[in-house]
């Protein structure tokens, strides 16, 4: 391990890093709010686009209400943003303990990745349809004296980035899905759901270096195993 990574990373650069990819989320999403209504499309290139969508649901726009019948879709979408805030609550647990501990700086700016993008989305499922009116054929105005489109705790997460890399029908020898049209990239998303994306990817890819410990802390543990 390098020496620079076995100091870990503090927690005023951890800090630095959250915040930065908090404002550019936020001020994309409040651009977009502002400037688009639902659904409205630019089209910068070919495989990638602007298009503005609400998700108030789960990754792909699941809702729980859809697993689960017999609860409302109000009900449900206070259940997930509570979830969300919970599960925040223990990430944010994990980062600071990773870096009391002096873990691997790839490890460190995976959780903070992780952090960051749940935190953006927490903001906009809590204090979006407060801050906000609806979007429906026209362009939304920040604090409407008339009130936002929601209460507390059940606003919709602001998506806006497409790339359809590429279209077309696929080919007939494919199981089930041969002679459908089909587009890939089609989900719709966010500066933070990309944050949350590259830190899973990379505790992944970088499985060994994220979790590896130094022999000193083996030695360490095995010492304090013996002792009880």
């Amino acid at each position: 391990m390098s020496k620079i990574e076995s100091k870990g990373m503090s927690l005023k650069k951890a800090t630095l890093l959250i915040i930065i990819i908090l404002l550019i989320d936020q001020i994309s999403k409040f651009y977009i709010k502002t400037h688009f209504a639902l659904n409205d499309k630019t089209i910068v290139f070919s495989w990638f686009q602007i298009v503005f969508v609400e998700n108030e649901g789960m990754a792909w726009g699941t809702k729980i209400s859809d697993l689960v019948s017999f609860i409302s879709d109000r009900t449900a979408k206070l259940f997930l943003t509570l979830f969300r805030i919970v599960a925040v609550g223990f990430i944010s647990y994990w980062l600071v303990n990773s870096i009391r501990d002096k873990k691997p700086n790839i490890l460190i700016v995976a959780i903070a990745l992780i952090f960051a993008g749940a935190l953006g989305n927490i903001i906009d499922s809590v204090f979006y349809g407060m801050l906000f009116n609806d979007s429906h054929s026209q362009v939304a105005t920040f604090l409407p004296p008339e009130g936002g489109y929601d209460s507390i705790f059940h606003g919709k997460v602001v998506d806006m980035l497409h790339f359809p890399l590429w279209k077309g029908f696929l080919p007939e020898w494919i199981p089930f899905v041969g002679g459908d049209y089909f587009t890939f990239f089609e989900p719709v998303f966010n500066i933070a759901d990309m944050a949350i994306s590259t830190g899973i990817g990379m505790l992944i890819v970088f499985n060994k270096r994220a979790f590896h410990q130094k022999k000193d802390d083996v030695i360490e543990e095995g010492v304090q195993l013996e002792n009880t």
